[in-house]
């Protein structure tokens, strides 16, 4: 099969499908969000602690690093899974993203608004971001159909 297709336009690369892990973290009908500091909301919008799944963990694994990775905070425990969702995020990645979708329990005390900061395991420039809580109800403004299935906490 070739690495690339043909459409009208342009050659088009082959898209890979990657397992990853979301988490919605909530406390009091509040949902924990981020904003990357060093690029524009137009660009990667609001999110929720998310990341790859790597080869050597689970997703419930997965959602509990990426959330303390994203956050600085390490109380997070799984409440449940709550399903999973598949979402092309093309023409951003040619990626077809599987996602393991958890409901985060956080028993640490947190300030309104806070910054965070992902190393990478050394593997790169770090990532920042403002860490804050928004009402459940909003949760519409995710980016990339990440609030997909934020009904699923209601079930």
């Amino acid at each position: 099969m070739p690495a690339h297709k043909t459409s009208p336009h342009k050659t088009v690369p082959q898209k890979t499908v990657t397992e990853k892990a979301l988490c919605y973290i909530v406390r009091d009908g509040r949902l924990l969000v981020f904003r990357h500091t060093g690029h524009s909301c137009e660009r990667v919008g609001i999110q929720v602690p998310a990341g790859t799944v790597r080869p050597d963990e689970t997703p419930e694994e997965a959602a509990l690093r990426e959330a303390q990775e994203e956050t600085g905070f390490t109380g997070f425990s799984i409440v449940r899974k709550l399903g999973e969702v598949t979402y092309d995020i093309t023409p951003y990645r040619f990626e077809i993203q599987r996602r393991h979708v958890f409901h985060v329990r956080l028993a640490e005390p947190t300030p309104p608004r806070w910054a965070g900061r992902e190393l990478h395991d050394g593997q790169g420039d770090p990532t920042d971001f403002e860490c804050f809580w928004i009402p459940l109800e909003d949760g519409h403004v995710l980016q990339s159909g990440q609030g997909a299935l934020l009904g699923a906490l209601y079930d």
